[in-house]
């Protein structure tokens, strides 16, 4: 059944494009505040769909990205006509992201989200060293490398497939598991593991080896101590074209030079 969507804000980033791209919509929909809108409408790239997809956050908004960036892997093709179309018959994805909680070398506590992946990387010239826990097993007593990172489906095409990582369907109940530049173990890869496990990363040796972690676009500089695992109070939502939907996107991806 199709949705109807009364009012709709557009939001974009500061971009020149995006910003001529909001007036251009507003002009023709109207542009209502984010909080009352039936719908946000994000126009930018994939960076500041992100960011808006953070601000939605189980508040039950559904946000409908437009191209007006670079690559716009979460964005739909731009067009100023039948959006209202467009909207009400536009597919719609609801996922949990990752929660990151961090301890830093001074005791201090951290949490954050992550809708793309947690990443850990070294802070100096010296690789790092990590032990990894996965649901109090320990699987790598020590894994020297540049980071390490943790992927959900939907963010599996952007750092993680970089990285060499694994391309995870958007409706897999895995996680992407991806070390970066790995010197020992030499031949390990990374893995696949199921969404519902609790990943924990100690830092070896943290002080000759710093370490930073990042959920997203939030960064806690010199941690020892990661807990990584699906939210199970937040949810965020976003909208696709029927023609171009999310799922489509990343299996295409698999077949993409």
């Amino acid at each position: 059944m199709a949705r109807t969507f009364q009012t709709i804000a557009f939001v974009a980033s500061p971009a020149d494009e995006a910003q001529k791209a909001a007036d251009e919509l507003a002009a023709i929909y109207g542009n209502e505040d984010p909080v009352t809108a039936d719908v946000v409408v994000a126009l930018g790239g994939d960076g500041f769909m992100l960011q808006t997809l953070h601000r939605t956050m189980n508040s039950g908004k559904l946000v409908y990205g437009m191209n007006r960036g670079s690559i716009g892997f979460l964005m739909n093709r731009y067009s100023t006509e039948n959006l209202r179309e467009r909207l009400s018959e536009a597919v719609e994805n609801t996922f949990r992201p990752l929660e990151m909680q961090t301890v830093d070398a001074d005791g201090n506590r951290f949490q954050a989200l992550a809708i793309n992946e947690v990443y850990l990387f070294r802070q100096s010239y010296q690789a790092a060293k990590l032990k990894v826990v996965v649901d109090g097993h320990v699987r790598l007593e020590e894994l020297i490398c540049d980071g390490v990172l943790l992927a959900t489906p939907a963010g599996s095409t952007a750092y993680n497939l970089s990285a060499h990582g694994p391309i995870l369907p958007l409706e897999a109940p895995l996680l992407a598991l991806t070390p970066v530049s790995p010197f020992r173990p030499r031949r390990w890869r990374g893995a696949l593991l199921p969404n519902k496990v609790t990943v924990d990363i100690t830092i070896l040796e943290a002080e000759k080896r710093p370490v930073n972690a990042v959920a997203d676009h939030i960064e806690v500089k010199s941690v020892v101590q990661v807990r990584i695992a699906q939210s199970e109070n937040t949810t965020a939502c976003i909208l696709s074209d029927p023609d171009y939907s999310w799922s489509d996107r990343i299996l295409a991806e698999q077949f993409s030079n």
